[in-house]
């Protein structure tokens, strides 16, 4: 019987690619036997990266880019195509947040700093919209393709203090469910557009809300294991049933849903 879980020889493209979880999810795709590209911009990390993957003999390729730079973005996939000749597997995995988009306990929304804000939303929507403008347009071309946005528990609950990321990541997940209509309806249902929501995992970007120098929580740490069922923080990997998933052919008939992993932080309530 047919393996539908089968990811060898996709071509998976995953913006984003060199930060916590997306290094998690580029080493597990590369093990999974997908030919990986890494874009990102930090062209010393990438190599890396990519040069440790195929030291083990897997299949693996980073381009350095700028998800807000269209021109860029589409020299990245002309390079990808003339490699590996199609794009299966997009994965928008670059975001971010920054001090300024964020309101603190001392703060108000009158002190937001709205540049901040918008740059916020640029990284986290627009890093999103432009290079699914540029890849899904090989998608149609092929009458098959796959995009797995990467949306967060902060778009379905607004969470304090996080209002810049917030707001993006909501786009993020309206985007995503418009997208699947518009693509399905016009092109076939070749084609097809979800997206994941962590909970929390703690990372670069958020370590220093989430615990203190010592290793112990933060205040808004406790906070949020106090309304978590499974008590504890995410682990990188247990993201990567949810988006094996998403990537293959066990999900064809699945477009247009958002699936959180969160440990039941979004189902908790007193």
């Amino acid at each position: 019987m047919r393996n539908l879980f089968d990811l060898k020889n996709r071509v998976v493209v995953i913006t984003g690619g060199t930060g916590v979880l997306g290094s998690c999810m580029v080493e597990y795709l590369a093990e999974q036997g997908a030919k990986v590209v890494v874009l990102a911009r930090n062209k010393e990390n990438g190599e890396k990266q990519v040069n440790a993957l195929k030291a083990k003999g897997y299949e693996a390729l980073f381009l350095q880019s700028d998800v807000n730079d269209k021109a860029v973005l589409e020299q990245n996939c002309a390079e990808v195509l003339n490699k590996y000749g199609r794009v299966d597997v997009l994965i928008n995995g670059a975001g971010g947040n920054m001090p300024g988009a964020t309101i603190g306990p001392d703060k108000t929304i009158f002190d937001l700093d709205v540049d901040a804000f918008k740059k916020v939303v640029d990284l986290n929507l627009f890093g999103t919209v432009i290079p699914t403008m540029v890849f899904a347009k090989v998608m149609t071309e092929q009458k098959q393709g796959n995009i797995i946005n990467i949306s967060s528990e902060s778009a379905l609950r607004p969470l304090t203090r996080v209002v810049g990321y917030g707001s993006a990541k909501a786009a993020v997940t309206n985007f995503t469910k418009y997208l699947a209509i518009e693509l399905a309806t016009k092109y076939g249902e070749g084609l097809r557009v979800n997206a994941m929501a962590p909970g929390f995992f703690i990372s670069e970007q958020n370590r220093a809300l989430l615990t203190n120098p010592d290793g112990s929580f933060t205040a808004r740490g406790n906070t949020i294991l106090s309304h978590t069922p499974f008590g504890r923080f995410g682990e990188p990997e247990e993201l990567l049933g949810t988006l094996h998933w998403l990537a293959s052919d066990a999900s064809k008939f699945v477009t247009g849903t958002l699936t959180v992993i969160d440990g039941g932080f979004d189902a908790f309530c007193i």
